[in-house]
């Protein structure tokens, strides 16, 4: 800006507020005695970056986009070696005709501005059209898909969080406002739940590799604990950046301990948030999701207190009912009652086995008499009886039944009807001739 230093239009600028000075007074800004305003600074480099700088034509990529009640959009230009504020009025803003949104690669057509209150310069844009996803938002889908086809985001494969947390993990910075928003809301609703915050840096060089070390420490940490935060602050997508590194959302699926993602506000969402177990929009959030609210478990106890007792009267009203009813009834005035049914069924049954039992043994003797006598007939002393006898050798008992089993000089004693008679056979006759065998 030296080259703007002075100039004819800077003596037609400041014209007015020396006339009627001397002419040897310093020129405005030149030295200690007629020393500039700042406001007045800020006007004259205003005037001579429209003077100097036509309207220019820049591609870039938005960032850190917001939009004022009044409609009009801020926003930064960047590459990645510089950036620039800009603004887009209102009615500029209608007369683009799209959808402005962070990431977008796009080129602008605008002239410098420099907004005297804080004397800073910004682009206004007069002119935007869209140029594809800034580099950015194309690395974001291209590791998305990547980790996507692994299955790393699959709802499947995500853990429940534990209903009443006692411990609690927090990675983020100490210094950061998402640590206080989650302890005083936790505070509040869980006050029985203890935080241990593992410091790292969230945003920046070094970020990712500070968060995936805070992982792998809670990760480590005894007594286990039950849920782990990993989180921040809302920011612009640089700032926010750090939660999109492959390195922190595989150290998210690989922690064995119930994950929740705290990043930003509600409009930003990067991978960490795809990648744990449960995502929450701000930390404040992270804090109404982990833990239970007190005065809710403690109405939600007097409902069920409630609810039980009256379950319980009621269960006792219906059997008082019932006892009063059996009260009523005849059978308990006089419980003897109950025994004579069954004592007359029991000497029926009774008598009718004795008549079964009579009859059976009737029948028995019966066919044992009817057996005794065919037995009888059957006897070998029946036939004896009426002439027959029986005969058989003497020493090997075996019964003589034809001529051939006996030898003469054989010893045989044969059985009559009134006893046995021993002999001694002397002669062997066959049927129909004699035959002797031996001596004779």
């Amino acid at each position: 800006m030296t080259g703007f230093l002075w100039s004819d239009d800077a003596d037609a600028f400041f014209g007015d507020s020396i006339k009627g000075k001397p002419q040897k007074q310093s020129k405005p800004g030149t030295s200690q005695d007629a020393p500039l305003t700042v406001s007045q600074l800020n006007e004259w480099i205003k005037r001579a970056l429209d003077q100097s700088i036509p309207m220019v034509w820049i591609a870039a990529e938005i960032s850190n986009l917001t939009q004022s009640a009044a409609g009009h959009v801020y926003l930064t230009l960047k590459d990645p070696s510089g950036q620039i504020s800009a603004v887009v009025w209102r009615s500029i803003l209608e007369r683009i005709g799209m959808d402005i949104t962070e990431g977008m690669a796009v080129l602008v057509q605008g002239r410098l501005d420099v907004y005297s209150p804080r004397g800073s310069y910004q682009l206004v844009i007069q002119r935007m059209e869209q140029q594809g996803v800034g580099a950015l938002q194309a690395a974001f889908r291209r590791l998305f898909q990547k980790l996507e086809r692994e299955g790393l985001f699959a709802s499947e494969r995500k853990k429940t969080l534990p209903r009443f947390p006692r411990r609690i993990g927090f990675v983020t910075s100490p210094a950061g406002a998402a640590i206080h928003d989650f302890c005083q809301v936790l505070g509040r609703r869980w006050p029985n739940a203890n935080v241990l915050v593992i410091p790292s840096k969230v945003q920046g060089e070094g970020a990712a590799e500070e968060i995936v070390r805070g992982i792998r420490v809670a990760a480590r940490i005894q007594p286990v604990l039950d849920i782990l935060v990993v989180g921040r602050g809302g920011g612009s997508v640089e700032d926010l950046w750090c939660f999109n590194e492959e390195i922190v959302v595989r150290a998210l699926v690989d922690c064995p301990i119930p994950t929740v993602s705290a990043v930003g506000h509600e409009i930003d969402v990067t991978l960490s948030d795809l990648a744990a177990d449960v995502r929450a929009l701000t930390p404040t959030e992270a804090a109404e999701i982990v833990a239970p609210s007190k005065d809710e478990l403690l109405e939600l106890f007097k409902n069920t207190e409630s609810r039980i007792n009256s379950l319980v009267q009621n269960h006792v009203q219906r059997n008082e009912s019932k006892l009063r009813s059996l009260a009523t009834r005849a059978i308990l005035e006089d419980p003897a009652r109950l025994l004579e049914s069954p004592t007359q069924l029991l000497d029926d049954v009774f008598r009718d086995l004795d008549a079964a039992l009579d009859k059976w043994f009737e029948h028995t003797m019966q066919n044992v008499q009817s057996h005794a006598q065919m037995l009888e007939a059957l006897s070998p002393l029946k036939t004896l009886a009426r002439g027959y006898s029986v005969t058989h050798d003497k020493e090997t008992g075996k019964i003589v039944n034809s001529v051939e089993s006996v030898k003469a000089g054989q010893s045989i004693i044969t059985r009559v009807s009134s006893g046995e008679i021993e002999s001694v056979v002397t002669r062997i006759t066959m049927e129909g001739a004699p035959f002797r065998h031996g001596k004779s």
